[in-house]
């Protein structure tokens, strides 16, 4: 009787053991999305920093400034509900703007083009580089949470369920060719 009630608390302890390391592992994860949606954040505002402070420098025709800085200003001012289609909207504008190689050697040669086409060509790498990373992490989280065990000891507590960030961050091919 005695050595059944210690092999109970023995297995009662793994399992205690084992759930606390899940929980910590899941608090992990959530940590590393909040890590990885702060990137992603940093590096949408700097791409939208950089297409705006391009679209008023002057070195852009007019309709391709109104073009991009209005989607610039729509993805730097969007609520979180629209953030994707805003920020999806101004890779289009990238793109559009940037589509012949031509543009892009316009820009360079513009007084402080070059600079200004540098920054941007590595803010639109950027992008979806801190992208793949939060939603990788996601992905994790939810593979995690998907699990019964963390679903009936209500391991993941009051977290909200992790979305990933989708939006169209293609860039454009002209700006990409010309620094590969």
């Amino acid at each position: 009787m005695t050595a059944t009630l210690i092999w109970i608390l023995v297995a009662l302890v793994v399992i205690g053991l084992y759930l606390s390391w899940t929980a910590g592992r899941l608090d992990r994860l959530h940590a590393r999305i909040d890590a990885a949606r702060a990137a992603l954040d940093a590096q949408l505002l700097r791409r939208a920093s950089v297409a705006q402070e391009l679209a008023t420098s002057g070195v852009l025709d007019p309709a391709a400034s109104i073009v991009l800085y209005e989607a610039a200003h729509a993805a730097r001012q969007a609520e979180e509900e629209q953030r994707e289609v805003a920020e999806s909207e101004l890779s289009q504008a990238l793109r559009a703007v940037f589509a012949v190689p031509q543009q892009v050697e316009a820009v360079r040669e513009a007084p402080g083009g070059e600079e200004a086409a540098r920054e941007l060509t590595e803010a639109v790498r950027r992008v979806p580089m801190a992208r793949r990373f939060h939603n990788d992490a996601v992905r994790a989280a939810r593979a995690l949470r998907r699990h019964r065990k963390v679903r009936w000891f209500r391991l993941a507590g009051h977290a909200p369920f992790p979305m990933a960030f989708e939006m169209d961050d293609e860039p454009p091919a002209a700006l990409v060719d010309r620094a590969a």
